[in-house]
């Protein structure tokens, strides 16, 4: 089942989220965030965009959110979205359901674009974004440090829906 995020799902989104950032160079953060972080994170995003969990029984077993794309006014009808899932789970199409969930609801609520930065290589996240309909726009060259390296991150881009002249305001 996937549904919209609460305070209450942090402790279940870190247990996802922490070994990302200690062990991998999915993420930047090199220290996992505080469980109240992750809430208050939850609850930022889904004032302004969408916080999702994937559930199944008790066990959240993915994520996914948009934030916004940048602070100046004139990206507000763009956001990022990221997505995880759990190890071990990640063969199942989670990502894919999850993606789905969030791609068409930002497009009902008025978004036109959507980025996500991927930290390179990521073959599995590169082909996920892909098959939702991503393309790729750049790549900033060694723009982060971490587990020893230096790090490229790509930035694919997806429309969600058509650019008008005068877009409406975001819902």
């Amino acid at each position: 089942m996937i549904r919209k995020a609460t305070r209450e799902d942090a402790s279940a989104v870190l247990s996802i989220y922490a070994p990302f950032c200690l062990d991998s160079a999915t993420t930047f953060e090199n220290v996992p965030p505080v469980e109240s972080e992750i809430a208050d994170r939850i609850e930022r995003f889904n004032n302004t965009h969408l916080y999702l969990v994937y559930e199944e029984g008790e066990d959240v077993l993915g994520y996914a959110y948009a934030g916004p794309h940048r602070e100046r006014p004139a990206y507000r009808w763009s956001c990022d979205v990221s997505v995880y899932v759990r190890r071990g789970d990640e063969s199942k199409g989670l990502g894919t359901r999850l993606y789905q969930y969030l791609l068409d609801d930002l497009r009902s609520r008025g978004f036109y674009n959507a980025y996500a930065g991927i930290t390179l290589p990521n073959e599995a996240s590169v082909r996920l974004h892909e098959k939702m309909g991503f393309r790729h726009v750049g790549t900033y060259d060694k723009v982060g440090y971490k587990l020893g390296a230096w790090r490229d991150v790509g930035w694919w881009h997806l429309v969600l829906k058509e650019h008008d002249s005068m877009p409406a305001e975001t819902t």
